[in-house]
């Protein structure tokens, strides 16, 4: 079930959130531009590639990044979720991805990239399963990311001595 989606493409109409209100991160390690629909089990994030990003090189940025594309996608898919029950954005720790795979060695930078995240294992000691895509033009990444992402993590953490 799609809680909200945009109108159209062609003409989008705004999330209800700023997508650097629903990530633990800030300023300029913020890399998503928006939020183009967000579900139950799932949420589309959209991006272009910025030359003066954080990760850009030679007019690119390397396919590796494309993992932080995802996680950050399912940081916003948790801040949205959590947004909507009236909690605050918590961290959420990324355990480690299968199978990542991308037909480029790096987004060209301009490109306008929609990555797509949807769980699809949720356990019951906070950990998730997120089946993940990025799309354009002649690009295509995929991989699973297993996170966790403890309902405090400050509790969490201080469990953990750090």
């Amino acid at each position: 079930m799609c809680l909200w989606s945009s109108d159209t493409p062609d003409n989008p109409v705004d999330f209800p959130y700023p997508v650097e209100t629903l990530l633990p991160q800030s300023r300029r390690m913020v890399l998503l531009d928006r939020v183009l629909e967000a579900g139950e089990s799932h949420i589309v994030t959209e991006l272009v590639v910025r030359e003066d990003g954080l990760f850009s090189v030679d007019r690119s940025v390397p396919a590796w990044v494309g993992l932080e594309y995802m996680a950050q996608t399912v940081a916003a898919f948790s801040g949205y979720q959590r947004r909507r029950r009236g909690e605050g954005i918590e961290l959420g720790f990324l355990l480690g991805t299968r199978y990542y795979q991308c037909s480029v060695g790096g987004f060209p930078c301009g490109a306008r990239l929609t990555v797509r995240a949807e769980k699809i294992i949720e356990a019951a000691n906070d950990m998730s399963v997120f089946d993940c895509a990025i799309e354009a033009d002649g690009i295509r990444a995929t991989s699973k990311l297993n996170l966790l992402m403890p309902q405090d993590s400050k509790k969490f953490l201080a469990g953990k001595g750090i």
